[in-house]
């Protein structure tokens, strides 16, 4: 694995530090806006894990300040699990927009439970999805 294509999961524990704050307030608020912010952060960050905004804040304020990584991740993971990211925001930012509530608290509190796992605990269940996903398609296929 190069550098270039794998990340510091440092960046991405930072990363969904933020993203844990952005969905308590969505939470807090019920604010579909906010939510359809969250949702074009995911959607830039499936796009370029390494580009992403909170990815660029951790670059340039926070891992000066630290160590080199002991360990780097590969980016496909992170890529899918900011996907799942990604779709949850999205349908709770309708929901909350459309006044389902429901909808969109149940939504946001599965993507801030997500979220959470990855900031406190590094286990990134968008990532183990994508792994689990990648060994049953290469069951198929043998």
């Amino acid at each position: 694995m190069t550098a270039a294509a794998t990340l510091d999961p440092r960046g991405m524990r930072f990363a969904a530090a933020v993203t844990s704050a952005v969905l308590v307030a969505i939470l807090v608020t019920g604010s579909g806006w906010l939510a359809l912010g969250q949702a074009a952060v995911f959607a830039i960050t499936a796009a370029s894990p390494a580009r992403g905004p909170y990815a660029l804040i951790f670059r340039h304020l926070v891992a000066p300040r630290l160590g080199p990584p002991r360990e780097r991740e590969e980016v496909a993971p992170v890529r899918f699990a900011q996907v799942v990211g990604l779709l949850f925001t999205t349908v709770a930012a309708v929901a909350f927009l459309i006044g389902s509530s429901v909808l969109g608290l149940v939504m946001t509190g599965a993507a801030l439970i997500a979220a959470f796992l990855n900031a406190a605990f590094g286990l990134c269940l968008g990532c183990e999805a994508y792994l689990a996903l990648r060994r049953l398609a290469a069951r198929r296929v043998s």
